[in-house]
This record gives C-alpha cells, structure tokens and sequence, in this order.
C-alpha cells in the first residue's frame, strides 16, 4: 500500500507542476498582449506613415527598347574586349513612357557614356553588370531629371550581354 500511496503523491506532484508551468505561460502570454495591445496609438501613428510613403495607386509599368544594341570597347587586363549589351527602359504610366521616347538619344548618349567607363574586370562578374546597371540607372535619371524635372526612368535592364 505505500507503494501505491507513492505513485500517487508523484503523480499529484507532475500534475501542479504542469498546472503551474501552464498558468504562467498563459500569464506571460496575457501580459504581453495587454502590453502590446496599449499602443493602439502607435499603431494607427505607423498606418499613417506607411500611406503617406506608399502611393496610393502604382501605375502601370512599361518597356521601352532602345532601337540599337550598345557596342564598345572595354579595357582589360591582358586585352581590349568588345562588348555588346541590349537595353530596356522600366518605366511608371503613360506620360514617363512618352517623355522617355522622346529623349531616345540623350538616354543612349548618357548610356554609351557610362558603358563606356565599364572595365572587364567589372563585366565579368554578374556583381560587375549590376553595379554598371545601377550607375547606369543614375546617370540616365540625372541627365533626364536634367530636361524634364523628373526622373522618369525605373529601372535599366540589361536583356541582352555578349563580351569577346
């Protein structure tokens, strides 16, 4: 009988420490809540910054190719490469589509420009592209920023590469 006794008095012992490892995480749980749930304010302050940066409509995102594929020159460290890259234009709504058209030879100027201080070095990793895509990209917003007050381009896109 005092073994059936001890088996008992064990499990009644796992029972409270269960019960009472389940209040306190329950108790955590609640507290946390209640101390997050206070800042409704803050909430409703973050909504607001977050509708004020975001637009309210994204407009419709189009392409324009650029009529001739870019071919130049790029030192190297053993020899010149010839490189030829095929450009597409990102942009935002109708009025960006036609101000980019328009401006067709200052984009290949600028661009030209910008390939034109490209190295092999920088070409052959796919880092290298990305990094001339975005200075490629600043340039192109700055000299267009230039004539129409905006800047009018999203994103260059590389859609085709080729260096011999």
């Amino acid at each position: 009988m005092a073994e059936g006794a001890e088996n008992s008095g064990g499990k009644k012992k796992l029972f409270i420490i269960i019960a009472v490892v389940l209040v306190l995480l329950i108790g955590g749980g609640a507290g946390a809540w209640f101390m997050m749930g206070d800042s409704s304010s803050s909430d409703e302050e973050v909504a607001e910054t977050v509708e004020t940066a975001v637009p309210a409509k994204l407009e419709p995102a189009y392409y324009v190719i650029l009529p001739q594929p870019f071919i130049f020159n790029v030192t190297g460290d053993k020899r010149d490469r010839l490189v030829q890259v095929k450009v597409q234009l990102m942009v935002r709504g109708d009025s960006n589509e036609s101000t980019a058209k328009q401006h067709i030879p200052l984009i290949e100027s600028t661009l030209l420009q910008t390939f034109g201080a490209a190295t092999v070095e920088q070409l052959r990793t796919m880092n290298g592209r990305t990094e001339l895509s975005k200075q490629a990209l600043s340039a192109v917003q700055d000299a267009l920023n230039k004539v129409s007050g905006q800047k009018v381009v999203e994103r260059v896109l590389f859609t085709g590469f080729v260096m011999q």
